[in-house]
This record gives structure tokens, sequence and C-alpha cells, in this order.
């Protein structure tokens, strides 16, 4: 396949999924219980002249499928809409928290890339107490939920030891960096314990085949043939694997940023669902769903560096 019709492809993909993503989350959040009035009034309410006035200018008495498609045409425009909470368009809102979970999230990647494929590898190849060392600490990293490993942060390297700030992303910069270390630290630990078994299964197998047995037989360095012919052939299934993690961590990063009190696209989205924000609750989860997308197709493109016989779009 070219790669301008790869391109063709997922972008038509991508739009479908976004079409089908934000008719349901639009739906459910219009058959959710409860009121965004609520929210916008106060816990008093307010005059039935000051309920009108607000119901109009929402647009709150329209059908579910008249204000779908306002909003819709409106998305299509570049406008994402209003914040019926925070009084501001929804574009600010997000271009204001976005760089906290872009941030996480690059920092819980390069964590998982590193420590699950250093481990895995070290794992496979050196075997005895490293493999059933790496074996356990994956087992418990995998079975822990990420907000207890959060807490446990928190209360030994930020309240018991004080090396690193309790809650917040910083001023920027290298604070910010420092904020952000426990919360990535804790996104990562499943998805990196995870990494670290297929990459030991991925060199196990590479390691014991027939031309990686040949290269031995002829007398190259060790090293040589690790890198060149065992990690080469496993960097498919890891980079699988990777990329769907980093697609899956915006998502994660919800509980991690709640747990750290950060300002990040997952808080906010919670703080909407909860308030019934539909403006806000549909961005975020179209920013989420264009990112999981990209990031799978940047991993199909991965593909065939890594082995040129993987055609663009296969992963075969």
């Amino acid at each position: 396949m070219s790669l301008g019709g790869y391109l063709a492809r997922r972008t038509g993909g991508l739009l479908l999924v976004l079409l089908v993503t934000s008719f349901i989350v639009f739906g459910l959040l219009y058959l959710a219980p409860g009121s965004p009035l609520a929210f916008i009034l106060g816990p008093r309410g307010g005059t039935p002249e000051q309920i009108a006035a607000v119901t109009a200018q929402y647009h709150l008495n329209d059908p579910f499928f008249v204000r779908y498609v306002a909003w819709l045409g409106d998305l299509l425009r570049g406008d994402l809409g209003y914040s019926i909470v925070y009084r501001q368009d929804v574009s600010e809102l997000i271009a204001s928290r976005v760089g906290t979970t872009l941030a996480l999230v690059s920092m819980a990647a390069l964590i998982i890339a590193v420590v699950g494929i250093a481990a895995g590898t070290l794992a496979a190849l050196r075997g005895g107490w490293t493999d059933q060392l790496t074996s356990t600490l994956a087992a418990i990293g995998l079975s822990t939920p990420s907000f207890v490993i959060g807490v446990a942060l928190i209360s030994v390297f930020a309240v018991a030891l004080g090396w690193f700030p309790t809650f917040g992303s910083g001023s920027g910069g290298a604070d910010t960096l420092v904020h952000l270390t426990l919360p990535a630290i804790a996104l990562s630990v499943a998805s990196a314990a995870y990494l670290a078994r297929i990459t030991r299964a991925s060199v196990l197998e590479e390691r014991d085949r027939e031309h990686v047995q040949t290269a031995t037989v002829r007398g190259l360095a060790p090293g040589y043939i690790v890198r060149h012919h065992v990690l080469r052939n496993s960097l498919v299934p890891i980079v699988t694997v990777l990329g769907l993690t980093i697609a899956t961590l915006i998502a994660g990063a919800v509980v991690v940023e709640n747990v750290f009190a950060l300002d990040g696209l997952g808080s906010l989205l919670v703080r909407a669902i909860l308030q019934r924000d539909f403006a806000v609750v549909q961005a975020v989860i179209l920013v989420l769903v264009v990112a999981f997308v990209l990031v799978n197709a940047v991993v199909d493109v991965l593909y065939t560096f890594i082995d040129p016989r993987i055609a663009l779009g296969s992963r075969k």
C-alpha cells in the first residue's frame, strides 16, 4: 500500500471512529440523570426567568438529534463549544491542560520503554535469579492498581522522605519534571511489567532460532548477536505492545491525575462527567480517540522500518 493510500484509509477510519464515539458519548450523557442547570444556577436554583434564559442559551430543551447535529456542525467549523461550568471556550480549557497530560504520558512512556525492554531482555538472556526476580516484580506490578501505587509513592517519597512534592504539576521546566516523577512512575508500573513479560518471551523465542545459533557458531560477538539478530527480530511484538500501551496511557492518566491533583485532561474529564458538562466531555474524549488512532498509525509505520518485509498497514 502506498503512503498516500495508507494515510487516506487511516483518515477515513479516524473520522468514522470519531463520529460513532461522539454519538455514543453524547447519547449516554443525554440519558444520564440530573440536569446541568443545578451546576449553572447553584444549589438554590433560580427564578423561572433565569431558568428559561439559561435553558434557551444552552439549548437544553432541544431534542437530542437537534443538539447533536448542532454540536457536530460547530465541531466541523473548529468550534469545540462552550463550557457551562467553567464559563469559557472548551478549546481554551483543553489548551491550558493538555501540556500537563502530554508531559505525564511522555515521561511514563519513556519509563515503560526503558524499564520494560531492559528488564525483559536481561531476564531472557541471563535466566536464573534475574529471570525469577523480574517475573516476580512483573506479577506484583501487574496486580497492583495505579492508584494504590500512587498513594504508596506519596506516603514514602513525598510525605516520609520529602524528596518529591505531594501534588500539582509545577511551574514549568525542571520543576514540572520533579512534580511529575511520582505520577509518571505510578502510571507506568503495570505497563512496564507487561512489556517486560512480552519482551522476555519474544527474546527467548528469537534466541533459540536457527540463524542465531548459526551466528554463535561463526564466533560473532555476543553483543553483536543480541543487538542485530535477537533484539531486532524481537521488536515487532515489543513495538506493538508499547504502541498500544502508550495509546492507552492517556485514559489511564485519569486516575493518576486525580490521585496527584494534576490539572490535566484526565482530571478535567472526571469533573466534566460529574457536572454533565457536555461540551467538555465530548471534546476531551475526542482528543483521547484521536491520540489513540494516531499512535497506532505511527506504530504501523514503524513496522516497515523494523522489518522491510512488512507492508505498510499490515502487521504480518
